[in-house]
């Protein structure tokens, strides 16, 4: 029989909350209650913003909230080059294209269709959907901004990428947090339009890192908050492209601010840290999420 397995996913960039506490949480809950296996993975691609301070802050709030994970902890950043294999994969049959456009030349190109008339279409975050004209480029004249280190990013065709697919997508969602039942969610991740998959000096995105990743660690359920529902539809178009396995996917609530919005890591009153040194307790941060 095949173990269950789950996942607990931080990104070391900043400092846990009480919504964190809560996945973190609920992903040991289930693994516990199922016999299953609960892994902790760090996503730290974005080599900038994330911190091995912060990373120490992670696995520390995490201690004391009692997780246990198996060892060793995967940490994105050790696994650039499995990433670069996969990217060059999808560029040697053409499924990925150069960006060259700046954020400035975006709302120009952007603001210039609209005065024309055209609502530009947008993604389901309300971000303007990338333009098409990078994709239009001749290869020639491609190679020529690369070789003159133009900034770029790599993003994926996703009409390309549907047509290379040739059906419809779907994933499976389970509907409660007791994981009793589950639905079919129809993917679309064409509301998107052509996402990032890699950046010049990092070759790889969040979106692609993670299907990779839940591959490669065996992942079979994927718990994980409502704010990234809709991205699941990105990543379903990169399993099967990829050819990787699909886990199951439960997207739970949100834990929300006292002005009702989704809680920040810039919001320091709800950090497990603050929260710890103003004498909380594991039980009154279990509470606190409901569990």
């Amino acid at each position: 029989m095949t173990l269950l397995t789950f996942r607990f996913a931080p990104s070391p960039n900043g400092e846990l909350h009480l919504g964190h506490a809560y996945s973190a949480l609920l992903n040991q809950k289930l693994a516990k209650a199922n016999d299953g296996r609960l892994l902790l993975r760090i996503e730290d691609i974005d080599t900038t913003r994330c911190t091995p301070q912060f990373e120490a802050g992670v696995l520390a709030d995490l201690e004391w909230l009692g997780l246990d994970w198996e060892e060793p902890v995967r940490r994105q950043s050790g696994h650039f080059a499995e990433y670069g294999t996969v990217l060059d994969r999808l560029m040697s049959e053409e499924l990925v294209y150069p960006a060259f456009m700046s954020r400035g030349e975006i709302r120009a190109f952007i603001t210039d269709s609209e005065k024309r008339g055209r609502d530009w279409p947008r993604d389901p975050d309300g971000v303007p959907l990338y333009p098409p004209a990078d994709k239009a480029l001749p290869v020639r004249e491609r190679k020529r901004r690369i070789a003159e280190n133009a900034p770029f990013a790599w993003r994926l065709d996703v009409g390309a990428a549907l047509a290379r697919v040739g059906r419809d997508l779907a994933w499976a969602e389970f509907t409660d947090e007791a994981l009793s039942a589950t639905r079919a969610v129809a993917a679309r991740p064409q509301d998107w339009g052509d996402v990032i998959v890699a950046r010049r000096d990092i070759p790889t995105s969040y979106h692609l890192a993670v299907v990779m990743d839940d591959a490669l660690q065996g992942v079979s359920h994927v718990v994980r908050g409502q704010d990234l529902f809709s991205a699941t539809s990105v990543q379903r178009l990169l399993q099967e492209l990829l050819g990787l396995p699909q886990p199951t996917y439960f997207h739970h609530r949100l834990i929300l601010g006292p002005d009702g919005r989704k809680l920040s890591k810039s919001l320091g009153d709800t950090g497990l840290a603050k929260l710890r040194d103003a004498g909380a307790s594991p039980d009154d941060i279990r509470r606190m999420v409901g569990l």
